[in-house]
């Protein structure tokens, strides 16, 4: 059996938010036709518990603790060194010398690099094929970030953007195969370096049909009379903080006013302070880490995605697809889902947009409660087997 090694930046597991849900699956494609070495880094150390989990699928595995604001801190290197500051966050001496006694001492077929920072354990190590799953054009996003952000945090924001952008050409330009979530990132990143346009392709996120699913019976967690619209997400990422913000604070009051029985829920681990204050806003519930998301999509009226910045394709849009719920959603977060053919789904952009359109919804007016075609779209277009037989096809042909 062929060797691969992988290295993550955060431990694949449990595929509970967008970053791990993608690693996760590449682990498990894997490991059905490779031994698969891992190594990764945990930040939370509630993530400790999966490691056994893990370690199934692999052959040899390294998992080294990270601790975010010490992390942090190392980062700052990077501004004295010229270096986007991702990278001396991922820098590690117990990683390096992991990797180095890897590829010495297996017969290793390729290397596959989940996320740009990862790279520096292997860019010394030309003499074997490298594949890098850039996900995204994270360069684009600290761009966008910038414009939401005053000084001195602008000023970061920006420079990461432009140092970053610059790194992941170099690396591009050193491995085999550059790959993004979907044709709009990868032709992003074209343009950005046009010298490895043949080496770019993209791999598209899928979804768990089976596991998404509202066939199922399950209970029902709001409240009798609730007209709900649901945020699902990990509500410590800044663009799920910001989302959920902007819609809770200047959305949300006016469909209220209209609607008394409305109802905001957001779904999802690790609330920061932000976030749980919403909870003070009339009609707004947050709930934190649930052990089943399902039942919250299952019996939403709706779910929203107002994100206002968005890279590649949001696995929230595609899951709450396949649990068969209609979806209103800005512009940005459904641009990487390739949409062919009339769905359930309305994009709104202005505060009086989204208000007008999901009050609408609320009442069944525009969108049906149950959405057959949005399911079925998913199964047929956002399968795992569908994308990952690509990234297959490239391992062999190396």
């Amino acid at each position: 059996m062929k060797e691969i090694l992988l290295l993550a930046h955060r431990i694949p597991y449990p595929p509970n938010k967008g970053d791990k849900i993608r690693s996760f699956h590449l682990l498990k494609y894997l490991s059905e036709s490779y031994r698969v070495h891992l190594g990764a880094f945990v930040d939370d150390p509630n993530d400790w518990r999966y490691a056994s989990d893990v370690r199934n699928f692999c052959g040899e595995a390294c998992l080294l603790p990270l601790h975010p604001g010490r992390a942090k801190l190392k980062s700052l290197k990077g501004l004295a060194v010229g270096l986007p500051l991702t990278v001396p966050y991922y820098s590690d001496a117990r990683m390096s010398a992991w990797v180095a006694g890897i590829l010495k001492q297996r017969s290793i077929h390729a290397v596959l690099v989940f996320s740009s920072a990862m790279a520096q354990y292997v860019v010394e190590h030309a003499s074997v094929p490298r594949i890098i799953d850039f996900v995204d054009v994270d360069s684009d996003k600290w761009r966008q970030y910038a414009t939401q952000k005053t000084w001195p945090m602008n000023w970061v924001y920006r420079r990461e953007a432009a140092y970053l952008a610059r790194y992941d050409r170099k690396i591009a330009n050193s491995f085999s195969c550059s790959l993004f979530v979907s044709e709009n990132e990868a032709s992003l990143f074209k343009g950005l370096a046009p010298e490895v346009k043949e080496r770019i392709m993209s791999i598209e996120n899928g979804v768990d049909t089976a596991y998404f699913s509202d066939k199922a019976d399950y209970a029902n967690p709001y409240a009798p009379g609730e007209h709900v619209m649901v945020f699902t997400g990990a509500m410590d990422y800044w663009a799920n903080i910001d989302a959920v913000t902007w819609f809770a604070r200047d959305i949300f009051p006016e469909i209220r006013r209209q609607m008394d029985t409305a109802r905001f829920y957001i779904v999802g681990a690790r609330p920061t302070e932000a976030v749980r204050n919403l909870a003070r806003i009339e009609g707004v519930a947050v709930t934190g880490a649930v052990e089943d998301v399902r039942p919250f999509l299952k019996h939403a009226r709706c779910a929203v995605t107002p994100l206002r910045i968005a890279r590649g394709i949001q696995n929230k849009v595609l899951e709450a697809m396949a649990m068969g719920k209609s979806i209103v959603s800005t512009g940005a977060a459904i641009e990487g889902i390739e949409i062919q053919k009339p769905l359930d789904l309305l994009v709104a952009e202005t505060p009086w947009e989204w208000a007008d359109t999901v009050s609408k919804a609320l009442c069944a007016d525009s969108l049906p409660f149950k959405s057959e075609r949005n399911r079925e779209f998913v199964v047929q277009r956002y399968g795992w087997a569908n994308s990952l037989r690509r990234l297959g096809a490239v391992l062999e042909a190396i």
